[in-house]
């Protein structure tokens, strides 16, 4: 059954799958995307493909959005063809991770046309965006949030309401992603390390994940993603290294220091001028492992010493 029209603008590697949980739950869609791509398995599910941001927010009362950058967050938002222009949305959500003071610029326009704005961020990556099994962390007017409800609950199992000022969501989320981006370097150099030193990495995830050090890299995607050498299912280098640029320009906004901030970013920096940008975040151990002349894996470890 139906349970009414809701847009969702970008359906990358997690607006697409969180899309087709909506339209799994039953409610209409109208959508926009850039690529045909992206666009195709949405479409083939009977979503409405809409000719630009503001064709949806004239069809839509409530419109989602999944997307890459502080920039194109703006351009949807409020472009010339922007959601701002329609003549129908009243309430818009914003699940990308892009900034407190975008999102606070954003609710701010969008509140002078009477459209209430609540910034969503998610967590859990791909698989999450697939199961369902997102977290949440939303900031906004609480009783949009509460009547919004239904539709995040379609799309995640986590929802964090973390307070009405605009932007709130998008701190929280920052800092969430610096931890993952974090963990996910650690390991990778402790695995590397340990290999390299003759241990089997298949033990080591198991006492490291029995252990103190044990964290969302050592117990989900080390196993699910290095030792098969597969590396799917986790984002893009390049848009780990936009948050984390993110979250440290809002710590400096804030006058708080992070030193370990300042070398994971720079860390990912360098992946993504090497060209890895567009790889998943859990191949930066492939630099790693290129410096020291070993390779982390399940089956063998070629070139330890």
């Amino acid at each position: 059954m139906a349970k009414g029209l809701v847009g969702f603008i970008g359906l990358g590697d997690m607006g697409g799958p969180m899309a087709l949980r909506l339209l799994d739950a039953g409610y209409e869609m109208s959508v926009f995307d850039t690529r045909d791509a992206a666009l195709a398995p949405v479409v083939a599910k009977g979503a409405h493909r809409a000719m630009a941001p503001a064709d949806v927010a004239d069809r839509a009362e409530t419109i989602l959005v999944s997307l890459p950058t502080p920039d194109v967050v703006r351009e949807v938002a409020l472009g010339v063809n922007g959601i701002a222009k329609g003549k129908a949305v009243r309430t818009y959500i914003d699940l990308s991770t892009t900034g407190a003071v975008m999102a606070k610029t954003v609710a701010a326009e969008l509140g002078e046309k009477n459209i209430a704005a609540l910034d969503s961020p998610v967590s859990g990556g791909i698989l999450g965006a697939e199961s369902g099994k997102l977290s949440l962390m939303v900031s906004g007017p609480e009783a949009v949030f509460e009547t919004a409800r239904p539709i995040l609950n379609a799309i995640g199992n986590n929802l964090f309401y973390i307070g009405a000022e605009p932007g709130l969501g998008q701190t929280m989320k920052l800092t969430n992603n610096f931890l993952s981006a974090t963990n996910n370097i650690a390991a990778a150099e402790a695995m590397v390390m340990g290999v390299k030193g003759g241990l089997d990495p298949k033990v080591m995830l198991d006492v490291i994940n029995a252990s103190s050090g044990r964290n969302s890299a050592t117990m989900d995607k080390f196993p699910r993603a290095v030792l098969d050498r597969s590396f799917t299912k986790t984002m893009k280098q390049k848009l780990l290294y936009k948050d984390v640029r993110l979250c440290l320009e809002e710590a400096e906004a804030l006058g708080c220091p992070m030193w370990l901030g300042s070398t994971v970013k720079q860390f990912l920096a360098y992946a993504v001028s090497q060209g890895t940008g567009d790889d998943t975040s859990i191949a930066l151990i492939k630099h790693i492992e290129h410096w020291a002349g070993v390779e982390v894996g399940s089956e063998t470890n070629e070139g330890n010493d």
